[in-house]
């Protein structure tokens, strides 16, 4: 009777009968992939085993720097120079008001120095073609200030900008054949300025080899 009992009730309730579900194949775990650590060369987290080290920054020897105003442009603008430009079948040429070889040139010349960082016409123009009016028909006024020159010429060298630089060598060539002993006086400088002339070689090296690649 009590068998009979369990099985009516059984049948009279079939929705707590319990269910059976059907085991899942069990899946792996997934495997956790270390991150790697960005770190400083010569650091403590440089020498763990996931570490990248990053690499130094640029030095920015190569960068090519901005330009200031220069002393030039200031004077030019006001109108203390004795030029103006002249156009004739040859091209632009300076018009001089006064005779260059009465200028004073103490003055004058390391004004024009400081107009080679200026590549914006007619800046440019007046401070390269100027020099070269200047140390044409300087003589003996041009030994003496050579010492006034040098700040310029390392300030448009130190531009890092190719076509400055090259302007730059050109003029101190004419400077070294512009008058006896000028050559010898620009020898206590040189090591001034052969840091930057080697920057300026070992950049056009560096940029020939990544043309050859």
């Amino acid at each position: 009777m009590v068998a009979e009992k369990e099985t009516l009730s059984l049948n009279k309730c079939p929705a707590k009968l319990p269910t059976r579900t059907k085991l899942l194949a069990q899946q792996p775990l997934p495997v956790h992939q270390p991150h790697s650590l960005v770190s400083e060369g010569f650091t403590v987290k440089a020498m763990m085993k996931n570490s990248v080290v990053r690499g130094p920054p640029s030095a920015g020897a190569f960068k090519e720097r901005p330009t200031k105003p220069t002393a030039f442009r200031k004077f030019y603008e006001r109108g203390d120079f004795p030029i103006a430009l002249e156009h004739d079948s040859k091209g632009n040429k300076i018009a001089w008001k006064v005779e260059i070889e009465k200028l004073d040139y103490h003055h004058y010349l390391p004004l024009f120095f400081d107009g080679l960082c200026e590549m914006t016409f007619p800046y440019e123009f007046f401070a390269r073609q100027g020099i070269h009016d200047m140390l044409e028909h300087g003589g003996n006024k041009i030994l003496p200030v050579i010492p006034q020159l040098i700040i310029p010429i390392k300030n448009a060298l130190n531009l890092r900008n190719r076509q400055v630089i090259c302007v730059t060598l050109k003029v101190l060539q004419h400077l070294v054949v512009s008058a006896e002993m000028v050559g010898e006086a620009l020898v206590p400088y040189y090591r001034q300025l052969l840091p930057i002339l080697n920057i300026f070689k070992n950049k056009n090296v560096h940029r020939r080899r990544c043309a050859a690649t």
